[in-house]
């Protein structure tokens, strides 16, 4: 198994300009199956380079393509319209891999979507969703990583393709790779994606990247303590040499000075530690830890 997507997913891109035409194209031959693209003034055309249908609308790639997922690749002052765009056609998963979206926009799409909504949004800055050998939506390479049993969630995109590059040099391959983005308000939390794994019965150790900032990681760590002690699992936090008040990298990186505590990345490493998780100061690290621990 594998969890948010796998080769039942049909994707419907929105956002088919160069970027989208490019990962969409990556990602169909790879085996995922995209299944239409949209464009308000494109609707009854063919998308030549992947071969399938435009629509104008995502209804109509629901209805006609039978589209269940979507990968939004527009431009960030118009996510908003977009994701509401796919909730309201009833698109069950939405990936948003665009950056720079406002923070007010995303407050607005949590609360309709994911609070109230209950749909899986992934994102947005992120790089998407892989389950090796049956689909990635996203843009995450897919020649680094191979099917397996390991189950990685990260905030990150670049520190995920190492990990998972190294693991896949040692033979060990991913069961979901997922990057939830890291911006300020993103649709799935950590602890969203760490309890998907541990009902997911293919997936048997799990490898999770942090950052600098917010609690997030903390969270997911206790919840693993209580629930899942068996299982193992590493961390990394990135930001060992981040100064206070300085953002680093995403938006939502950023240890707040005279905040609550536990934001740093040694405060997080000491925190998760005190619950029994390896945790690795770079991605080579954990790398090797998962190695060890799965040996």
């Amino acid at each position: 198994m594998s969890i948010f997507i796998d080769e039942n997913t049909k994707v419907v891109v929105q956002g088919i300009g160069s970027q989208g035409t490019f990962h969409a194209q990556r990602n169909q031959d790879y085996g995922t199956r995209i299944v239409a693209g949209t464009h308000p003034k494109k609707g009854g055309t063919t998308w030549d380079e992947l071969g399938v249908p435009v629509f104008a609308t995502v209804k109509e790639a629901v209805d006609e393509a039978g589209a269940n997922t979507s990968m939004v690749m527009v431009p960030a002052p118009f996510t908003k319209d977009a994701i509401f765009e796919a909730y309201e056609a009833g698109i069950e998963t939405i990936v948003v891999i665009t950056e720079g979206v406002p923070v007010h926009d995303m407050t607005e799409v949590y609360d309709t979507v994911v609070r109230r909504g209950g749909v899986r949004l992934i994102g947005p800055n992120c790089p998407g969703v892989i389950s090796p050998g049956k689909a990635n939506v996203g843009i995450i390479p897919a020649d680094i990583t191979m099917p397996g049993k390991v189950g990685l969630v990260s905030r990150s995109g670049t520190l995920t393709y190492q990990i998972m590059h190294e693991l896949g040099q040692a033979g060990i391959g991913i069961s979901t790779c997922i990057g939830i983005g890291g911006d300020p308000v993103i649709g799935t939390q950590f602890l969203d994606v760490i309890e998907a794994f541990a009902n997911d019965p293919d997936t048997h150790a799990i490898a999770f990247v942090g950052e600098i900032g917010g609690s997030e990681e903390q969270l997911a760590g206790e919840w693993i303590r209580d629930n899942i002690p068996d299982t193992p699992v590493v961390g990394y936090i990135a930001g060992f040499e981040a100064p206070e008040g300085k953002q680093m990298g995403h938006a939502g990186a950023i240890v707040k000075e005279g905040g609550p505590g536990g934001e740093s990345a040694a405060e997080k490493k000491e925190i998760l530690e005190g619950y029994d998780i390896a945790v690795a100061t770079n991605p080579s690290e954990a790398a090797q830890l998962m190695i060890r621990l799965l040996s």
